[in-house]
């Protein structure tokens, strides 16, 4: 509340600041004559020359009301002052505003001539006018001043201001001052409306689903188009009605724009509430058409102070959102949108009802500023900045949850990591006890059945000692083979079958048998598991001792080679060729198929063509992995 309270003051401040900067200060010497009474009779013609003797005490300023159903007409406005000695420099007079032109005369001399309207032209003026004396104009004693006020085409009351004089680098400051405020100021609001609204509203296009970039978007194009009134001064007399048609459809449309802003803004969305503000605000711009193009003071009169309550209760929704809220940010809405609500009320109290800041405040009333496009201008503003704050909140929370989700992707990459080392652990550790399992197996179903059949005949002395030699060598030629499998330290089927040859070789020749063998596999060789190569080696060892034993072969060719994902071993004999048939269904083959079968392969034996018996294994590479890892 505290932040809420300096906000509040910084904000009255500064509109205190630009009320300051906007009126007149008095210059530090008592030269400039401000001319508070004048005489005036109503006068079309631009030559004083022409008027009558009949002249009418007024004050000044002067908003002057046509009488019902017809337009104001133009005056004369005579003051006459007194000067001491002959001026020394420039002087000059200095009108605050004259909308629709004029004439001004000095001792009977014209000495500025401001355009009107006429045929050719429509002319409504916003900026102020400075008009340098002639040098030998201004003489000592009684001097006369004369302005002849147009009122403006189409409009129902002629506005006269309070006339200066004095020397031009008094009125100088006071002349730029106001020119920055009512001219300049406009078109840098223009320029950069039309520049936010552009982005914002393509931005939107974008993101249709944000609607209060949108209603943004909206409401600062058609301020920057309102604004456009304070610049186009002059333009074709046919164009002027549509002109006006555009402003009042502008004017009525950021009002209600604004308060749809800051009814979504509230989270206040009522269809019949949207549904109503917008037909509110077509229903100006109809009636503009309807009465007839060029006759909009009921509708600026009437229409635009329905719209009144609408800016107010705007700032209520936007007060009532900042209680519930409570936050620093969520207060400058509210006091922006009063800020903007208080200047349209002040500009329609300046342009229909200028008597009561006549009573109140004199000397501001005196110089007819309007305060909306200020405070429009500083709604717009805290609009942008509620929305960029609204935008830098999305991304920081975006960025804030890219790196909440990066870190939590990381801790479960880690932990991913974690888990996957510690599963190849136990899928390394698994795989090795299913080796040893096998191998165990192996070595009990092989090389420990023969021990134990071996020595259970021995000691039953049935076994002599010749049968007992042929039955310790072939256990230890199962224990050599088990050796083979496990001995390569890379898990090579080559490195294993070159082992298991070099001890065949002196076998095959001590039964008379020459061996040819050849190996064709890529270079990096058949890493396979133990079990898998153990199977492989007994398969071979199965084939080779058929040949020794009843092959009555001379010669023996063993391949092994790999094509594309198979490998395949193959032992051929120049032997009689296959056994019979009663010899065919002999346990060693079907072992041989048996362990074939385990590694997802086939066996398959065949006559040579030119004698002899082929023994084929061929195994998947694939599923020779695949099996001994189960």
């Amino acid at each position: 509340m505290r932040r809420l309270l300096i906000g509040a003051i910084a904000l009255g401040a500064a509109v205190l600041l630009i009320a300051w900067q906007a009126a007149p200060s008095p210059p530090q010497e008592a030269t400039v004559l401000t001319f508070a009474q004048a005489h005036t009779q109503d006068s079309a013609s631009p030559d004083p020359s022409a008027l009558g003797s009949v002249w009418q005490p007024i004050r000044l300023p002067v908003s002057q009301p046509a009488a019902a159903g017809s337009p104001p007409s133009a005056a004369w406005f005579r003051m006459e002052f007194e000067a001491a000695a002959t001026p020394q420099g420039f002087w000059a007079v200095l009108l605050p505003y004259l909308y629709g032109g004029g004439e001004v005369w000095l001792n009977g001399r014209l000495i500025g001539d401001i355009p009107v309207s006429t045929d050719a032209v429509h002319v409504r003026w916003e900026r102020p006018h400075l008009v340098s004396i002639p040098a030998g104009v201004l003489q000592p004693g009684t001097n006369s001043l004369w302005v002849h006020a147009v009122p403006v085409e189409g409009e129902t009351v002629l506005n006269v201001p309070r006339f200066r004089i004095g020397p031009l680098d008094d009125l100088r400051p006071l002349y730029d001052r106001r020119f920055f405020w009512v001219h300049t100021l406009p078109e840098l609001t223009i320029g950069g409306c039309l520049v936010v609204s552009v982005l914002v509203l393509l931005i939107w296009w974008r993101l249709p689903e944000e609607v209060l970039y949108g209603w943004f978007g909206v409401a600062t194009l058609l301020w920057g188009i309102r604004t456009l009134t304070f610049v186009m001064e002059v333009m074709p007399p046919d164009r002027w009605p549509w002109w006006r048609l555009l402003y009042v459809t502008s004017t009525g449309g950021f009002i209600v724009v604004m308060a749809l802003f800051a009814a979504r803004l509230a989270g206040l969305r009522q269809p019949w509430l949207e549904r109503g503000l917008l037909l509110y605000w077509l229903a100006g711009p109809l009636w503009f058409v309807m009465a007839g193009l060029g006759n909009d003071a009921q509708v600026n009169r009437i229409w635009v102070a329905g719209l009144i309550p609408v800016g107010i209760a705007a700032v209520v929704v936007a007060f009532v959102s900042t209680w519930r809220q409570r936050t620093w940010s969520s207060a400058w809405l509210p006091l922006a949108l009063l800020v903007a609500t208080v200047s349209g009320v002040h500009d329609y109290l300046v342009v229909w009802h200028p008597q009561l800041f006549a009573g109140l405040a004199p000397g501001w009333a005196a110089e007819r500023y309007f305060l909306l496009h200020h405070g429009a201008n500083f709604l717009l503003l805290t609009m942008g900045g509620v929305l960029s704050a609204r935008f830098v909140s999305s991304v920081r929370g975006l960025r804030e949850l890219n790196e909440t989700l990066e870190s939590r992707v990381a801790d479960r990459e880690r932990a991913l990591a974690a888990n996957y080392a510690r599963l190849a652990e136990l899928e390394r550790e698994h795989a090795a006890a299913q080796e040893r399992r096998l191998i165990m197996r192996e070595i009990h179903d092989g090389l420990g059945s023969k021990l134990f059949t071996t020595l259970s005949r021995v000691e039953r002395g049935v076994m002599a000692a010749p049968d007992m030699a042929a039955s310790l060598r072939a256990c230890i030629s199962d224990m050599r083979l088990a050796l083979d499998a496990l001995a390569p330290d890379d898990q090579d089927l080559l490195t294993a079958l070159g082992d298991f040859m070099f001890r065949w070789q002196a076998e095959l020749q001590a039964a008379g048998l020459r061996c040819e063998w050849a190996m064709d596999v890529p270079d990096e060789g058949l890493p396979l598991a133990p079990h898998t190569t153990l199977q492989i080696l007994r398969i071979a060892q199965e084939a080779l001792t058929n040949v020794v034993k009843h092959a009555q072969a001379t010669r023996v060719d063993l391949l092994l080679q790999q094509t594309g994902t198979v490998v395949t071993l193959s032992i051929g004999d120049d032997g009689v060729g296959l056994p019979s048939p009663a010899r065919a269904g002999g346990r060693g083959l079907d072992n041989m198929r048996a362990r074939a079968e385990q590694l997802g392969g086939s066996l398959h034996i065949s006559p040579r063509q030119d004698g002899g018996t082929c023994v084929v294994l061929t195994v998947p590479q694939a599923m020779a992995a695949a099996s001994a890892a189960h």
